[in-house]
């Protein structure tokens, strides 16, 4: 959720955090700080946007060459400048950035009340700094021994950095739950919630572990678990450009990112699809592909966009692989009572790989026996750490809180593992098996089709603007599909929008229609097609206005709706890769045109790291 940036060494440090708060924005926007040495430990930060605290900072000199900066997402306190982050001791000689929750925090507080503690917010993070110097003045140890002992007694996820009045060139960091990393540069250093805000400074990082200390001082690194025994820093190269996190010449990072879905899933595809060979090779899952192809039954925990996929996902392993397939909510997974049994595999997807409820699932099925396959974006994030073996996306870094290319990805490395396992196991023959290599092959060319006609979803978003409420519907594979262009509209225009499997529409929601509801038919030619066309007309019988997305050529629906997007024909099994782009589009422009932030829609975050 929050963003965390700080850094230590030769340059000016204010420049670097403000850039890096802006850079690190998606993952909150209710308000930034940053503390820094100048000389004394100076703390400013303000409700907001990143750009309400810079114009604040830089009315100020400052000189400093250490420091560290937050942007927040808010869960313990309302969004203002009293709760925003850094935040002080209780002698002000100790500052604190956090991404997590102290669950105990409670406990903790009225614990220091009673000692004299007094309290600037009312946020969790206050109380974490405060039992910090607590410690150290009752024990009279150094500052990151008073951290390590803290950290011991707190429950919760965490992301942390502490800065010291009488430490003017230290910095301690740890973390569990929640993601940190550690820059390395020429005489400098960086810790960052994800690579996006270091990356035009260093490509070599640290990838703090859960339970990992990280003290720099005197120029020099030492990590450390909470026993404060010494680990490695297994220093690793990032794999990624800056300009993969500029806006270039788009309005927004969400229209280049929907605009980079052909590159996108080819990327997914290349070394992995040889539609010539007749092959799919998944490395990652080397190890474990008898377990797949043998499993008795395949859970799928995800949130979101996330989930969506999975869905698509359950039809596509029932179907070709003949493999039963139940998709749970990763927030609620740990609550029903799940049984997992021998022979079961759990995949856990997840954009960023730091998904908290997902994390918290899949320790759940792994304590319990099931085999843990990860479909991640993040190289070296939690859940591929936390996963017997997985495959990445290679979808490059996605700024826009809204999933759009990661969704396509996730489908497209779904696609792939089905396709193995079926061939794997014989379930699907080798002339269906060869289409099928052959027609997704294909998918990177289709979905450019696609957004060289995005201005046809522009057009249309212009009529339905002003909708209060839309229905989404599909059938099948495109079922999945209607819930994920619901969730977008809702995410990105603030329209409310249902998505409901067809069929299900005349058991209750069918009440809703009138002149005035706006209806999404995801309507492409597939074995379910006659039945989707009844339902079309009994909206329009209704008086309905009906939105299709149909198979290039289709008269049938084109004749009935009151608009149609074409898009090209494929498979059905693929379909969704394709039905869902206009269904992006759809909601980008109308969530421009209605004027609102759709980088980053209110109250919303890209990475949710607390449960």
């Amino acid at each position: 959720m929050c963003g965390i940036i700080a850094y230590v060494g030769r340059q000016q440090a204010l420049p670097i955090l403000i850039n890096g708060l802006k850079r690190l924005e998606y993952r909150g926007y209710d308000s930034a700080g940053v503390a820094v040495m100048n000389p004394n430990l100076t703390i400013y930060k303000k409700k907001g946007k990143v750009i309400n605290l810079e114009e604040h900072a830089l009315n100020n000199k400052i000189d400093s060459t250490i420091g560290m900066g937050h942007t927040r997402w808010a869960t313990h306190g309302e969004p203002c400048d009293r709760n925003s982050h850094p935040h002080l001791s209780n002698k002000k000689d100790l500052a604190i950035i956090h991404n997590g929750i102290i669950e105990n925090y409670a406990t903790l507080k009225q614990e220091l009340l009673s000692k004299g503690h007094v309290f600037e917010s009312d946020t969790d993070s206050e109380v974490l700094i405060h039992f910090i110097e607590d410690i150290q003045e009752n024990l009279g140890c150094a500052l990151e021994e008073a951290v390590r002992i803290a950290l011991t007694r707190v429950t919760g996820a965490y992301a942390i950095v502490v800065m010291s009045q009488k430490n003017p060139d230290m910095l301690i960091a740890a973390r569990k739950s929640s993601p940190l990393i550690v820059g390395v540069g020429k005489d400098e250093f960086f810790l960052a919630s994800d690579a996006t805000p270091i990356i035009q400074y260093t490509k070599q990082v640290v990838y703090l572990k859960d339970y990992e200390v990280a003290v720099i001082k005197n120029g020099k690194l030492t990590i450390t678990d909470l026993q404060n025994n010494i680990h490695d820093a297994y220093i690793k190269e990032l794999d990624i450009e800056l300009a993969a996190i500029e806006k270039g010449n788009f309005e927004h990072y969400m229209l280049k990112e929907i605009f980079e879905q052909p590159k996108t899933i080819l990327d997914c595809l290349r070394g992995r699809l040889l539609a010539e060979e007749g092959k799919v090779r998944l490395g990652g899952l080397r190890e474990y592909i008898d377990q797949l192809c043998n499993a008795k039954r395949i859970i799928i925990i995800a949130c979101g966009t996330s989930l969506n996929a999975g869905m698509v996902a359950r039809y596509l392993f029932q179907e070709i692989c003949r493999i039963p397939v139940e998709v749970e909510y990763a927030s609620e997974f740990r609550y029903g009572s799940p049984v997992v049994r021998d022979g079961d595999v759990v995949i856990a997807i997840s954009q960023s790989g730091e998904t908290a409820d997902t994390l918290v699932a899949i320790e759940k099925a792994k304590e319990m026996g099931a085999i843990i396959l990860g479909i991640c974006n993040v190289v070296g994030s939690s859940i591929p750490r936390a996963s017997h073996a997985g495959v990445y996306t290679h979808a490059g870094a996605e700024i826009g809180v809204a999933s759009t290319k990661a969704f396509t990805a996730q489908l497209t490395v779904l696609y792939l593992i089905a396709l193995q396992v079926a061939k794997e196991k014989g379930t699907l023959d080798n002339d269906r098996f060869r289409l099928l290599l052959n027609e997704l092959d294909k998918i990177p060319a289709k979905v450019q089709t696609i957004l060289d006609n995005s201005y046809l979803t522009q057009s249309l978003a212009s009529l339905y603007l002003d909708a209060q409420n839309m229905i989404y519907l599909g059938r099948g594979y495109n079922f999945p599909i209607a819930l994920e262009g619901a969730l977008k509209i809702k995410e990105i225009s603030y329209i409310h929008a249902e998505g409901y499997p067809a069929a299900e529409m005349k058991h209750g929601p069918i009440a809703l229609i009138d002149e005035e509801m706006p209806v999404v038919f995801i309507a492409t030619k597939d074995h379910t097609y006659e039945k989707i066309v009844s339902n079309i007309q009994e909206v329009k019988a209704r008086k309905g206005k009906v939105i299709a997305i149909v198979t290039e050529g289709d008269e049938m629906v084109k004749s009935l709706a009151d608009h149609v997007f074409e898009i090209p024909e494929t498979d059905e099994i693929l379909t969704p890769l394709l039905s869902v782009i206009p269904l992006q589009l759809f909601a980008y422009y109308t969530g421009v045109l209605r004027g609102c932030n759709v980088d980053q829609p209110r109250n919303l975050a890209k990475s949710v790291t607390v449960e």
